[in-house]
């Protein structure tokens, strides 16, 4: 009992002394203090009437959240554009029919990302989500809209961390 004391405390030791050797200087901002987000067009193949506006708030909204920028119709430092490339629903899983049991909605955007203070942030990124809904819903009316709402979170935190999210090594 007495070493099993002992044999912890050397593996406690052992742990943080190697934990030590990592260094983690943490998130270093992008040096701005506007942004614009552009309109995006609606190039999908299935087009979902004002899909690219709700985006569009979508984003602004999200980086009004996480940041302290402000948002500029014009001239900003921090400047989004893009498209909606995709907006489709297909199976995912079949009953033993072979009938559809489950849906999928997947929104994919197309982000350019300029900072006109330093060339080398600027990014050209595809993002995509989705929702797996079951086939014998439809996804209409507010239902719809709470769908697309939580696609467009996980798009624009992808978005956000992606373009603004610049870690010091």
């Amino acid at each position: 009992m007495k070493y099993i004391k002992y044999i912890f405390l050397l593996l406690a030791i052992v742990t943080f002394q190697s934990c030590g050797s990592y260094g983690f200087s943490g998130f270093k901002p992008i040096k701005a203090e506007t942004f614009q987000v552009n309109r995006f067009e609606n190039n999908a193949i299935l087009v979902e009437p004002g899909l690219e506006q709700d985006f569009q708030n979508a984003l602004q909204d999200r980086i009004l959240d996480q940041t302290n920028y402000s948002l500029a119709t014009s001239k900003a430092d921090l400047i989004y554009e893009g498209e909606i490339t995709k907006y489709t629903v297909s199976p995912t899983t079949s009953t033993s029919d072979n009938r559809a049991a489950q849906n999928r909605l997947t929104i994919g955007v197309k982000i350019r990302f300029y900072n006109t203070n330093n060339e080398e942030d600027n990014e050209e990124k595809n993002f995509s989500f989705f929702y797996d809904y079951p086939s014998s819903s439809q996804l209409v009316g507010e239902q719809k809209a709470t769908v697309h709402e939580e696609i467009f979170e996980r798009l624009t935190q992808d978005i956000v961390n992606v373009t603004l999210s610049k870690w010091e090594s």
